[in-house]
């Protein structure tokens, strides 16, 4: 991931809620699979590590981020952010982009316009 990347994932994610959070149970697998969902619907999450929580928080993302196949965009104290891809949503969003384009028959929307030829006023 470059760093444009990165830098345009932690604007996203500024807007974000946390939408898990980690106690003192730790990581379970339960949580994995919840995260792997969550990754998979949204692609970017956003972690909350609760103050009951023995572990730190970089090591925590470190074994999230592994268990997940996800990329850590942002660690800043007791939050973590996540970014995984999904091919999938992807597709679908190229495939929707190429039917509205067939469908609005714009499909030469970014040829380069001809010059006009000037009349010359007689």
């Amino acid at each position: 991931m470059t760093s444009k990347e990165r830098a345009k994932l932690k604007k996203q994610a500024m807007e974000l809620e946390s939408i898990f959070h980690i106690g003192k149970m730790g990581i379970t697998p339960q949580t994995i699979d919840a995260l792997r969902d969550a990754l998979r619907a949204k692609e970017l999450i956003k972690i909350n590590i609760l103050k009951n929580c023995d572990d730190e928080t970089l090591a925590l993302a470190r074994i999230l981020s592994e268990r997940t196949g996800a990329e850590i965009v942002q660690v800043i104290g007791r939050r973590i952010v996540l970014y995984k891809k999904n091919l999938q949503k992807e597709k679908k969003k190229k495939l929707s982009e190429k039917r509205s384009i067939v469908k609005t028959g714009l499909k030469n929307k970014n040829k380069p316009l001809k010059p006009r030829k000037s009349r010359k006023q007689v």
